[in-house]
């Protein structure tokens, strides 16, 4: 039989906490365009808040907590609209709402999650090969079952 407490640990998903609390919040909705313009995929419509796992983490022994990294980027459509000092400012919104999720109630069956801090110096800005253009900024997400 497995163990509940693993189980609730390896449950723990740090981009699926991310993207809901994203999705749900009025400022970041609103600047976007809407909670479509939130999800995991580079697809429209545009601007595009794209909601991935970071490349970093530290399972701390998948004893309780987990410090997993999230990825978040403002993606303009092909023609580059909107520009990069507007990417650039929807992909701060955005940071420092997720940044403010501790301080939102965890659902009923949680996770719960205890601190957001930023692990990228500064927004990235890339060309990417359509003719847009993306904002990205790496956050830590600490949290637990």
């Amino acid at each position: 039989m497995a163990d509940p407490d693993l189980l609730a640990v390896a449950a723990v998903d740090p981009v699926a906490a991310a993207l809901t609390h994203l999705r749900q919040h009025p400022t970041v909705v609103q600047a976007f365009g809407g909670p479509d313009h939130v999800s995991g995929m580079v697809e429209a419509p545009w601007p595009r808040l794209r909601v991935l796992s970071g490349p970093g983490g530290d399972l701390r022994g998948l004893r309780w907590d987990t410090a997993g990294e999230v990825t978040i980027e403002a993606i303009s459509d092909p023609a580059g609209w909107p520009g990069s000092a507007e990417l650039r400012r929807l992909t701060l919104l955005a940071g420092a709402a997720l940044i403010a999720l501790p301080d939102v109630d965890p659902p009923p069956a949680g996770p719960v999650v205890s601190h957001v801090r930023p692990t990228s110096p500064a927004p990235t800005l890339t060309e990417l090969t359509s003719g847009a253009i993306r904002y990205s900024l790496t956050l830590q997400v600490v949290m637990h079952p």
